[in-house]
């Protein structure tokens, strides 16, 4: 899936006198992917896991004393949420006098890649189970493939919101993501000064809006003091870590009282602001960097490796830990430096075959769509979001539930790809 995005504007320049088509600008590019690619490589490094003949044990590397730093940069996903609005704001640059079908295109895009990993998902446990394999590994594995597309129910609001979004950036321009920020800011002191917790999960919608509006104003040529963000930014979150309730790391930990991610926090808000300033300041170093190769072959295999890195990682679980009885070493230990190479090696031969296999869902069929309204489109928006916040929350365990959220996407597929009625045939 791949993204091509102009070039920003000069600052100040509103979208709708910046050029319809001018060069591609790969930055944004290279923050999906690196980011995604990032993503993977931490998710393939940092388990600790054991096998006791019943119950797998799950730990995480990152929660080694002191090293929770590292997580304000590789915690990527607001870099990931940057580029989605940059992207969205170029492309629905071009399609604002059709908004609906641009939400059609989109929503076809997110949700079409699921519908593999659910029919391999869906049976998996049950063959599984039935082949033997013990019961609480299955789910573990079952549950975290579910869990892993959070990020796809958000990045749907964010979509779904889009037309309203860029409405109000051009009234509004930077005051918007500073809004939302205080909406941030607005919901931790009343969840801290309430005791609920639950009040936290509005910052889905103010947390990550605010870092896709980023995106927005980047497509315009409009963040032009990156120094200042990322100083701000990292500099606000350590505040934050030092004077407030919030855990250092910025991704969840075994034992944590609570998590930055979620629900996400003011501090993750702040390390968002840190990291994308960052970009910006390296951002000609980027590009100068040789990677044209990486992104003509990541772009159409990213939202794949996205989806099935996970499952490849329980693959290689069930049969080197839960198999073979062969637990991680201790993290950063000779024998786990010793080791990871091998470990690694055999998690890429996994994907292999299943980037060969899978990849090709990430492009939609090419069918005579239907113009589609904003009713049906909104319909399908919910039914997307509700069938992937599903399988995130209970993931692809045995059960109603993933077959609940499989149907839930599936009626979106067809409310967005229904085909358009024949043209009535000519009398003679």
């Amino acid at each position: 899936m791949t993204v091509l995005l102009d070039r920003p504007a000069p600052p100040g320049v509103p979208v709708a006198a910046a050029p319809p088509r001018v060069a591609r600008d790969p930055f944004i590019d290279v923050l999906r992917v690196l980011g995604i690619a990032l993503v993977v490589f931490q998710h393939w490094t940092i388990p600790v896991l054991a096998f006791d003949g019943t119950t797998l044990t799950t730990g995480n590397a990152l929660a080694t004393p002191g090293v929770w730093v590292v997580t304000w940069l590789s915690q990527v996903m607001p870099l990931v949420f940057f580029a989605g609005g940059a992207a969205n704001a170029i492309s629905f640059r071009r399609a604002r006098h059709d908004a609906p079908r641009w939400l059609a295109a989109r929503l076809r895009r997110l949700a079409w890649p699921l519908l593999p990993l659910a029919a391999v998902w869906i049976p998996l446990p049950h063959a599984l189970a039935a082949l033997g394999v013990p019961a609480q590994p299955l789910e573990t594995g079952a549950r975290l493939t579910g869990q892993l597309l959070w990020f796809l129910a958000v990045y749907v609001i964010a979509v779904t919101a889009m037309p309203l979004m860029a409405r109000l950036h051009e009234r509004h321009g930077g005051r918007v993501p500073a809004a939302l920020a205080a909406g941030a800011v607005l919901t931790d002191v009343a969840r801290f000064s309430t005791g609920l917790d639950a009040l936290g999960y509005l910052n889905i919608v103010f947390v990550w809006l605010a870092v896709h509006q980023l995106g927005l104003l980047y497509a315009e040529g409009r963040l032009t003091r990156p120094g200042v963000m990322a100083a701000g930014g990292f500099g606000a979150a350590a505040l934050l870590v030092w004077a407030g309730p919030y855990p250092g790391s910025m991704i969840g930990l075994p034992g944590a009282e609570m998590s930055n991610m979620a629900p996400p926090t003011l501090a993750m808000l702040a390390v968002a602001f840190g990291q994308v300033g960052l970009a910006l300041l390296l951002r000609g170093r980027i590009l100068r960097l040789p990677l044209d190769g990486l992104l003509s072959w990541a772009g159409p295999r990213i939202m794949t490796v996205y989806l099935w890195h996970m499952p490849a990682l329980f693959a290689v679980t069930g049969v080197v830990v839960v198999g073979l009885g062969v637990d991680t070493p201790a993290p950063g230990g000779a024998g786990w430096w010793a080791g990871w190479p091998f470990w690694f090696g055999a998690l890429c031969l996994v994907m292999g075959p299943l980037l060969k296999g899978f990849a090709r869902f990430e492009e939609p069929p090419a069918l005579p769509y239907r113009p589609g309204g904003w009713p049906r489109m909104l319909l399908a928006a919910a039914l997307t979001g509700a069938g992937v916040l599903t399988l995130t929350v209970a993931g692809f365990a045995p059960g109603i539930a993933p077959v609940a959220a499989v149907a839930a996407v599936g009626g979106a597929l067809l409310l967005t790809t229904a085909p358009r009625r024949p043209a009535p045939a000519l009398q003679r």
